[in-house]
């Protein structure tokens, strides 16, 4: 495994593009700090973010880990362009002459998106921690540890996300084409979702049908992982109680669509293997 890593390592730390990009990536997950420093001073209007309860304990898991997974197209690019950079160079074919399997390969690739994953996670572990212990009104232990699945699910998006565009990278060969297919599967998807409405509108419980049927589809279950945060918040829950609005809502990360990711996880690793194994290359 760590000579596999050492060779990926070796060809990201000799490509311009990626290391740019995978700096940007860190650098807005730390930028998620600032959010702290947002406050309005309108007269006697005085409003400061931190104040509202975004960085208490254990909110704070579900809001950052939300957050951070909104900046993952950024080390998307760094695997597809991973994935065309040994088309283009040929060092797919050269490692393959010196010795390297195609199991090998794409074992390779895939502790990489490992990696990635995993340093990330860490990291908005460590930014919502130093937050959280600086503005949280609660510090016991007990509060600070509740809710921390958010921070597995944040992992497990990950995976299965890079695991995607390690797919279409193979697939496709090139970076710009891969990530436009992503894009192109995401508005089928949604498309989908559109028509599922349409078609079950007559049906008492509308978003339930479509949602049972959505949940099955990848970036729908990657999506489903972490739920939008901001409605779960005291003071917005307050405002909609007020105009009459019913704001319930199960936040919770649901097992199922952990199992669901990882399923097309080992589906999209597999298939790049297939592709890998029967393509002249």
């Amino acid at each position: 495994m760590l000579r596999l890593l050492s060779i990926e390592f070796h060809k990201i730390k000799h490509n311009r593009a990626s290391k740019v990009l995978s700096i940007i990536y860190f650098v807005l997950l730390t930028s998620i700090a600032l959010i702290a420093a947002i406050k309005f001073d309108i007269g006697p209007v005085k409003f400061h973010l931190a104040e509202q309860g975004i960085f208490n304990f254990p909110y704070i898991w579900h809001f950052n880990s939300y957050m951070a997974s909104i900046f993952k197209f950024f080390l998307l690019l760094v695997i597809v362009s991973m994935m065309a950079n040994e088309y283009s160079y040929k060092t797919l074919k050269q490692n393959l002459i010196d010795g390297l399997s195609k199991k090998e390969f794409i074992l390779s690739k895939f502790y990489t998106v490992l990696v990635f994953a995993l340093t990330s996670t860490v990291f908005v572990f460590i930014v919502s921690l130093v937050l959280g212990l600086i503005y949280s009104d609660y510090n016991e232990f007990a509060i600070i540890s509740s809710d921390l699945e958010y921070m597995l699910a944040f992992f497990v998006k990950l995976v299965g996300f890079f695991s995607f565009g390690l797919f279409l990278g193979i697939l496709i060969k090139r970076s710009a084409f891969a990530v436009a297919a992503m894009l192109v599967w995401f508005f089928i998807e949604s498309m989908l979702k559109g028509y599922l409405f349409w078609s079950f509108k007559d049906v008492s419980n509308t978003t339930e049908s479509v949602n049972n049927i959505m949940q099955f589809l990848p970036l729908e279950a990657m999506t489903n992982l972490i739920k939008e945060p901001f409605t779960r918040l005291g003071a917005v829950r307050s405002v909609a109680n007020q105009i009459g609005e019913n704001l319930s809502k199960d936040f919770s990360v649901q097992f199922t669509d952990i199992i669901i990711v990882s399923v097309w996880t080992a589906i999209f690793i597999y298939l790049s293997y297939v592709l890998l194994k029967k393509r002249d290359l």
